[in-house]
């Protein structure tokens, strides 16, 4: 997963602890929210820490890296340390909240079988009946186990996981990309690597050697499988950061072109152009 740098600026960066006195349960790694009726984050702003949200009743809007999501009942709400988000959510909603400091998530990060790229992607999962059902028996007992007086951090983080499976279940029934994913490795493991280099490598050439294939092969799988060029998907995960960086702090766009790896900000500028049909500047005042 790409770490972001700490950086201050327009969307401000939360901890957990301002929320501690809100949770309904919680211990230093985890806390428990829950949500009722109607709530407003006017500002948009990120965490450091993992979310996860199982709504039961729900209206509303929920905005995460600039996209609206309409809220609905029987959903799941993923947001990634770094992610930026905002939300207005109607009278009558029901929901729990689970915030996870990062340390503790990443114990149970991999049960959740997709690249986080994905999950950022598609934050928002629809959820069958019976899933959640599952997951609120699983909400539930870490909220309980978070009361007691002597939880067990080992069976929380057993729950978490559950959690996550279920979760990540749930996803390859919703997302087409998931079950490309899952039935070929390779490209699996090319959109981790992306996300592990994307700042530093932007040619093909560098992941196809990494997967012990040509570079060729590896953009004929692409096209094939996914419907865009290896080119495009490396591009698309500079372009997903690139929009974060702008919208989220406030670094210069000279500043962001060398987070992200380019040479000087004018090249930056010409790659964002063409991806978005707008300047990063343009961008960062919409």
């Amino acid at each position: 997963m790409a770490h972001m740098h700490d950086i201050g600026g327009t969307a401000p960066n939360i901890g957990i602890a301002g929320f501690r006195k809100d949770q309904a349960a919680g211990r230093d790694e985890i806390l428990f929210n829950e949500l009722h009726g109607e709530r407003h984050i006017e500002k948009a702003h990120k965490h450091d820490f993992f979310i996860i949200i199982l709504f039961d009743r729900a209206a509303g809007v929920h905005t995460i890296d600039s996209i609206a999501y309409p809220l609905g009942n029987h959903e799941v709400h993923v947001l990634f340390p770094g992610q930026i988000h905002k939300w207005d959510i109607e009278p009558g909603t029901i929901g729990y909240q689970l915030m996870v400091e990062r340390p503790f998530f990443e114990q149970f990060a991999p049960y959740f079988r997709f690249s986080f790229t994905n999950y950022q992607n598609h934050p928002v999962i629809r959820l069958t009946g019976r899933a959640f059902e599952l997951l609120l028996y699983e909400f539930n007992a870490i909220r309980n186990e978070l009361k007691g007086s002597d939880s067990l951090v080992h069976l929380i983080n057993a729950r978490a996981a559950v959690i996550a499976a279920i979760v990540s279940r749930e996803a390859e029934h919703t997302f087409a990309e998931f079950k490309v994913y899952q039935s070929n490795p390779r490209l699996a493991k090319f959109n981790m690597l992306i996300d592990e280099c994307f700042k530093e490598q932007k040619f093909v050439a560098f992941y196809a050697d990494k997967l012990h294939i040509s570079a060729n092969y590896l953009n004929i799988l692409c096209k094939k499988q996914l419907k865009i060029s290896a080119t495009q998907l490396i591009h698309q995960r500079v372009c997903i950061e690139a929009k974060r960086l702008l919208q989220g702090t406030d670094f210069s766009i000279k500043e962001i072109a060398f987070e992200l790896g380019f040479a000087d900000h004018a090249y930056f500028s010409n790659f964002f152009k063409s991806q978005t049909g707008m300047t990063p500047t343009a961008f960062r005042k919409k």
